[in-house]
């Protein structure tokens, strides 16, 4: 058997089994396959480079553990949460002059104070993202580390600094995890991964935020909802 038939054959075993459930060894797949051993390893490789296995060191190949998902709906619609518990440990928080790439991304002189706040995104107690938040200080007088911990970080700029956020733009790109990374998220030096960078401004267009974060390929799932009209391609 070929490894396209053997990687197709081990998609619908692993379609079958639940988030996080182990596979059968190299051996009871070649011969439940009739295929040699290095062709369903290969094959193996594959689904865990795709991120549809997890290798375990000592305990053998599962599959991966259940996505946190994110929906993105149309334009002009709010955005849900996305799942899961999440919390947040928070690495650094500091204000620094914003300087003159950043004063021109947020509209600000560059010796203007910038909050800086670095923090390690955890969902349903594993490790998710890691988050630069860049706010113009002025706007958050008084705000702590303990307030990027838990709860809404939007809702806690309407309701206490009267900050209101209208939109956003943000990108996203796929990318891999440089050494520190990897030890926040606990992965793999190299592991696929998300970039997101998001650019926020209140309803009068004054930009109030610019947020880069870094999050999980193996883990994290985007679903967009697109509103398709007659002249669409």
């Amino acid at each position: 058997m070929r490894r396209a038939e053997v990687r197709d054959r081990l998609r619908e075993l692993i379609d079958a089994r639940a988030p996080g459930d182990p596979m059968p060894s190299e051996r009871s797949l070649s011969e439940l396959l009739s295929a040699s051993r290095p062709t369903v390893r290969a094959a193996i490789d594959d689904l865990v480079g795709a991120g549809r296995l997890v290798r375990q060191h000592g305990r053998g190949t599962f599959t991966s553990p259940h996505k946190i998902s994110q929906e993105v709906p149309a334009f002009g619609e709010p955005v849900p949460p996305a799942d899961g518990d999440w919390t947040s440990e928070v690495l650094q928080l500091h204000v620094e002059p914003a300087g003159a790439r950043l004063g021109r991304r947020l509209q600000m002189s560059p010796g203007d104070g910038l909050l800086y706040v670095r923090r390690r995104r955890i969902v349903d107690g594993e490790p998710m993202a890691i988050e630069q938040i860049r706010l113009p200080a002025a706007l958050v007088p008084g705000i702590t580390a303990e307030d990027f911990v838990s709860g809404s970080l939007y809702r806690r700029l309407r309701e206490r600094y009267g900050v209101d956020p209208a939109e956003a733009v943000q990108t996203v790109e796929p990318t891999v995890t440089d050494a520190d990374e990897s030890r926040l998220l606990e992965v793999p030096l190299h592991s696929p991964a998300l970039l997101f960078e998001r650019t926020t401004q209140d309803y009068g267009g004054r930009i109030i935020e610019f947020t880069r974060s870094i999050y999980r390929g193996d883990r994290y799932r985007i679903t967009s909802h697109l509103r398709l009209g007659p002249n669409s391609g």
